[in-house]
């Protein structure tokens, strides 16, 4: 008799919860996708396979709402219509009865917790990657519709073009802007350029082609036949903590280089260091001893002394009067002597003077490769003026990347800690505004992103758990309010709904506030949960004494 009496409830419970679910996630599918549609101008066919990748996120928040409505529903029906009167006049505890709303509970307790902690990561991913996947009709689509274009995650590059087309792969009219704290840091105009993406695992390479090329900025302008700019199309949904899974956070827990944002901050804040030891070096020795200042230095007049920078197929040895780190790259300026010589056979190919020049790190930080480029150069036994000239293949001293090994670990990644540690001061002399900036960030980061993970795991578990004591609750009330309106228990049974994710939100932004304590926002979350699981109690104590 009792195993059909709970099949009879469980299945009136199921169809209750199973058309719940499926009102609330068309609902809620259709308001996750509507960023990527805004944002990134993805295409119909696209938004279907969104839906689908973004079903697990969904369905971590309606199954608990499902089930809540369907408890509430189906035990208030059931009380309304006597059949719990009739149940409790033949023997039966009201504990019994709540059999298959438990069974409910526990099995989407269960399901919230598999899908927050495995499924829903990896249908996130799954929809970054088809995003990326039509990368190149996102940029175009957006070019044709808006006329520009800001690469994600950081839009440190914008793309402004008057005509796209998809089918050539060409942008007609075309300003390319390179953003720093959104200023405007220089401006590339093009009558066309052509645009090439390579696909990597974790991110869009951007290849732009521009066709007869004016560039304003820094450096003044100028003009060539074509120019290629290289630029990353990153994550586009966020790389978040929030969208990892467990094993994912505990590695990253373990070694914060597996974190993309982290590690893009130490390969940053790592340049930056080779820069200025770079430099520091440079001065060091055109100068004949270390200088003062660690932006600008200035050789004691004209000196004679040249500073070698190996490469292939081609050397350099160069001197100049002034050496400064600007941005990301080494100013060089005053009487500037280049020697570029055959790297094998050690003979001299031609011998440039120039008043201006730059060096910076071209590829991976940690397999660097230095680009000198001269401007306005004049070539001994000529007359002609070279207006840009580009020496590229450089590599780093020995003695340079000796020091720099200290940064790495010995299976060749960053270390984090030693970036943010001591061993910076002494490595360069005066380390710059923009190092201490780089690694101050990176510190940052750090610390925020563990406090994060702590913060998530715990808010997963607590929601997750959480969803056994609210469904109770939600069932307690509607056998209450049997003679009210249905949907007044369901009402009724948001409230402690509402407290549980009112203290997970808060004890999340109380954990990932670095200046208060982590306990604290933690022992909130799980108050929460303690406070449903007291009043699930009190509630069917009520009943069992009424």
């Amino acid at each position: 008799m009792l195993f059909t009496l709970h099949r009879y409830i469980f299945r009136e419970l199921f169809r209750a919860f199973l058309l719940a679910a499926v009102a609330l996630t068309l609902m809620l599918s259709l308001g996750s996708i509507l960023q990527p549609v805004q944002e990134y101008g993805v295409g119909p066919q696209q938004v279907l396979h969104l839906m689908s990748y973004f079903l697990p996120i969904t369905l971590t928040f309606v199954l608990p709402m499902a089930a809540l409505f369907a408890g509430a529903l189906v035990y208030g029906r059931f009380t309304s219509d006597n059949e719990f009167d009739a149940c409790r006049a033949s023997g039966i505890s009201v504990l019994t009865l709540v059999y298959p709303g438990l069974l409910l509970a526990i099995a989407v307790a269960i399901g919230n917790l598999i899908l927050s902690f495995y499924v829903m990561p990896v249908f996130v991913q799954r929809a970054e990657a088809s995003i990326k996947a039509d990368a190149e009709q996102i940029l175009f689509r957006n070019i044709q519709r808006r006329r520009y274009y800001a690469l994600p995650p950081d839009e440190k590059y914008i793309i402004y073009a008057d005509r796209a087309s998809l089918q050539n792969h060409t942008l007609s009219g075309v300003i390319l802007a390179q953003m720093e704290n959104s200023e405007i840091k220089e401006i590339t105009t093009a009558e066309a350029a052509k645009i090439n993406f390579d696909p990597h695992e974790k991110f869009n390479e951007v290849q732009i082609t521009a066709i007869r090329p004016r560039q304003m900025g820094a450096q003044g302008e100028g003009g060539a036949e074509s120019a290629s700019f290289t630029m990353e199309f990153s994550s586009l949904l966020g790389d978040d903590i929030k969208f990892k899974k467990i094993d994912e956070m505990k590695r990253i827990r373990a070694d914060l280089t597996q974190f993309d944002p982290i590690a893009r901050m130490a390969r940053n804040a790592y340049a930056q260091l080779l820069i200025e030891m770079l430099a520091d070096d440079i001065r060091t020795q055109i100068a004949g001893g270390p200088g003062t200042d660690g932006n600008t230095q200035q050789a004691a007049g004209q000196t004679d002394k040249y500073y070698e920078l190996l490469g292939m197929p081609n050397s350099v040895r160069f001197t100049a009067d002034l050496c400064a780190v600007q941005n990301e790259g080494i100013d060089l300026s005053g009487n500037i002597v280049v020697i570029e010589y055959d790297t094998q056979s050690k003979r001299a190919l031609r011998t440039l003077s120039c008043s201006m020049a730059t060096i910076h790190i071209e590829g991976d930080p940690l397999a660097p490769s230095l680009t000198m480029y001269i401007d306005n150069a004049e070539e001994e036994g000529t007359v002609e003026l070279i207006m840009w000239e580009f020496i590229r293949g450089l590599v780093l001293p020995q003695t340079i990347e000796a020091i720099a090994g200290r940064f790495r670990t010995q299976s060749g990644s960053l270390s984090v800690d030693r970036l943010v540690s001591g061993f910076l001061e002494q490595s360069v002399a005066q380390p710059s505004k923009k190092l201490r900036d780089l690694q101050s960030q990176l510190d940052y980061r750090i610390r925020r992103t563990i406090v994060e993970i702590k913060a998530e795991i715990h808010s997963r578990l607590v929601f997750g758990t959480g969803c056994i004591p609210m469904i109770l609750i939600g069932i307690g009330l509607g056998i209450i309010k049997r003679g009210g309106h249905l949907l007044s228990a369901f009402g009724a049974s948001c409230v402690p709904a509402a407290v549980l994710i009112v203290c997970i939100m808060s004890g999340k932004q109380l954990t990932e506030n670095l200046t208060a304590q982590t306990v604290s926002g933690i022992a909130l979350m799980w108050t929460g949960l303690a406070f449903l699981a007291l009043l699930a109690v009190a509630i069917y104590g009520w009943l069992l004494r009424n």
